[in-house]
């Protein structure tokens, strides 16, 4: 199936004059957006030992989203939904090597043409060799790839050279630079793309020991994996699995090491301390709104593009459905959106796809001309939503590169989760699905799908799951067949 395409300036032109006109009273936009970090990893939602002063304080004054998600556990694809309000299979960036498509719309080129000045600074993330100027921006820098924690070569609108210095204090700096460089009175949209938490975790100096007291045992589902599906076993001495690369499991299995530091809590301490200087920066950031006197009219977004697994069913990864791998923070700090007696944090369940159409509500841009996201604009405010969603799918495409991880198709309910595995071509699935009672079962420690007391709600589940496929466009299964994970992988040791 080809992605969706759409003429963009059919669709959202509008003259230089009312572009003007419609650019008074307006919100500024300031997104920013890290890479890999999960729901918990804030002060804000309860993390006992990551301290985010600056964060929390956004959600303090605004609003804190606790049950946010992405609807693709991947970076490249998860960006695309963001910037489009479309799932990945509609927007057709279904794996990390495909770029943003050039004619399709997104919210930041809907803003250009509404008279906002816009910039992205950053990782970018779709079109892994190319960094070059991308439509919708008038002023962007990036670079090719993961980009580095240290000297990244940045393209800065054009002007390709390596910043010397940690990457987040770098991207901070130029955005910075852009916001003081501005001139006139446009409203305007400032993204800022994060390379923290990815991996290979590297701390600015100044926190490598932030947490070398602290110990960290492994989750409790890390090695309890007789009710999981087999490739979730194979995946263990993966790329993708706690035996993988990043540590020597002989040394560090639990049993055999009990009593000393093992490299799993270096690790987990690394992405804990990354997070800290992306707390720096929106502390720099909101400063500087705030001592301009311009916070207050600005709106500021700040989420992830995924989440990730950090042991939990024996995976550092993400792309899978797993509650780890897709639930992200969403914290959003606006006084004409979030007034003194709105509430200050949201419970409802909240999507990438959401993004796009609520930052254009917001700011009285035309709408896309397609989304499978909606506004949470009415929510936000405290006029609430009765029809608000209760249940939504998830979908994520299977990787010839990294074949770790197969077809995966689930739904989420408020209390359920139901995945299965569909092998791309129309036959039954190929691995043993889940079934997890999030209710009173929040870290899916038990896979219910074999509970005969449960066979009608996974029934049920799974019809419900089909009618939002359909529903979204995703009929029949385009997924290509998931050749990968074969018995053969721990013999292959692909990494």
């Amino acid at each position: 199936m080809n992605p969706v395409r759409f003429l963009t300036r059919s669709t959202i032109a509008i003259t230089a004059l009312a572009a003007s006109a419609l650019a008074a009273d307006r919100p500024n936009v300031v997104f920013i957006l890290t890479d890999d970090q999960r729901w918990d990893a804030m002060g804000c939602a309860g993390h006992p030992h990551i301290k985010t002063p600056h964060i929390d304080r956004l959600a303090a004054e605004g609003l804190h989203f606790k049950n946010h998600f992405c609807t693709t556990s991947l970076c490249s694809p998860s960006r695309a939904s963001i910037l489009s309000g479309l799932y990945a299979h509609a927007h057709g960036v279904v794996n990390n090597f495909t770029d943003y498509p050039k004619d399709l719309p997104s919210f930041p080129r809907t803003l250009k043409a509404a008279g906002y000045e816009t910039a992205y600074i950053g990782k970018w993330h779709m079109g892994e060799d190319n960094d070059e100027k991308r439509p919708g921006f008038d002023y962007f820098v990036t670079h090719k790839g993961q980009g580095k924690y240290f000297d990244t070569e940045f393209n800065v609108d054009g002007d390709r050279r390596v910043i010397p210095g940690y990457y987040t204090g770098v991207v901070t700096d130029l955005a910075l630079d852009w916001l003081r460089a501005r001139k006139g009175d446009l409203p305007f949209l400032l993204m800022l793309g994060h390379k923290a938490p990815h991996s290979f975790y590297t701390p600015e100096p100044k926190y490598t020991n932030a947490f070398q007291n602290v110990a960290i045992p492994y989750p409790d589902t890390a090695f309890h994996l007789d009710d999981k599906p087999d490739w979730i076993k194979l995946r263990l001495t993966t790329w993708h699995g706690i035996y993988g690369p990043l540590f020597d499991w002989r040394k560090d299995f639990p049993d055999t090491r009990p009593e000393g530091v093992t490299a799993f809590e270096n690790m987990t301490r690394a992405y804990w301390a990354t997070l800290l200087s992306v707390d720096d920066s929106v502390g720099r950031i909101c400063g500087y709104l705030r001592d301009r006197r311009i916070l207050d009219q600005t709106l500021v977004i700040f989420t992830a593009d995924n989440g990730l697994l950090n042991g939990e069913h024996g995976m550092v990864d993400k792309r899978t459905m797993h509650e780890p791998s897709i639930r992200i923070p969403l914290v959003v700090r606006y006084p004409g959106l979030t007034p003194p007696a709105s509430p200050k944090s949201i419970d409802a369940m909240t999507l990438t796809l959401d993004l796009a159409p609520t930052i254009l509500d917001v700011c009285g841009a035309p709408p896309l001309p397609k989304t499978h996201g909606r506004s949470w604009r009415a929510l936000a405010s405290g006029a609430g939503d009765p029809s608000w969603r209760t249940r939504w799918y998830y979908e994520y495409n299977y990787e010839k590169q990294f074949p770790y991880t197969p077809n995966v198709r689930g739904i989420r309910t408020d209390a359920w989760k139901y995945i299965r595995y569909p092998h791309g071509d129309g036959s039954p699935d190929r691995h043993k699905a889940e079934l997890y009672d999030l209710a009173h079962d929040p870290g899916e420690t038990r896979n219910l799908i074999d509970d005969p007391a449960q066979a009608n709600r996974a029934q049920d589940l799974r019809a419900e799951l089909d009618r939002l496929i359909r529903e979204a466009g995703a009929t029949p299964d385009t997924m290509p067949l998931d050749e990968g994970i074969k018995a053969a992988l721990p013999d292959t040791k692909i990494r």
